[in-house]
């Protein structure tokens, strides 16, 4: 990492991930990347799920070559810098790499497609029952492994203007 100053926390960058509203993930396409925004759901400490349909270019890659790598920003806000006057962006990313795997088995299907639900609509867990039932046949969810912890790196300033440099936290 160049700015090693802005470096944070494994721990740090997960929490990013888990938190950022979609995560650009990549998939080996040959000597192309392929890379698509989607929203994950955490499991733990080095799983995360997301579904999509029973075929696709997805699936196609991961079933040749499962690498990918996951970035994610949680925070993004363009600003003034408050001593210089410089244009610039105060943010919170992360990137990790891992392998995606197929789930195949029921159980950890169910239950990876309640934790999406729970993380992007909470308040409708009362219709999760009845629509897993009528969708969880056509529906493929994908598991991802981190394979390393992943990598965070912040810009921030504290409210005195002073930029906020490794891992400090205020």
């Amino acid at each position: 990492m160049r700015r090693a100053d802005r470096e944070m926390s494994a721990d740090w960058a997960l929490e990013v991930l888990k938190r950022a509203p979609y995560v650009t993930v990549s998939f080996v396409d040959g000597d192309q990347p392929y890379a698509v925004p989607l929203s994950l759901a955490h499991a733990d400490g080095d799983t995360l799920y997301f579904h999509c349909a029973q075929e696709g270019k997805k699936l196609d890659l991961i079933a040749r070559n499962s690498a990918v790598f996951l970035s994610a920003v949680s925070r993004c806000k363009p600003v003034v810098g408050p001593h210089d006057n410089s244009f610039t962006l105060e943010f919170a990313s992360a990137t990790a790499c891992g392998i995606a795997s197929v789930v195949t088995d029921d159980a950890e299907k169910l239950r990876a497609m309640r934790l999406i639900c729970q993380r992007f609509l909470p308040r409708h867990m009362d219709a999760f029952d009845e629509a897993v039932e009528r969708s969880l046949s056509r529906t493929t969810v994908v598991r991802i492994t981190l394979t390393a912890p992943p990598v965070g790196k912040r810009k921030q300033y504290d409210s005195s203007g002073n930029e906020m440099k490794w891992k400090r936290m205020e």
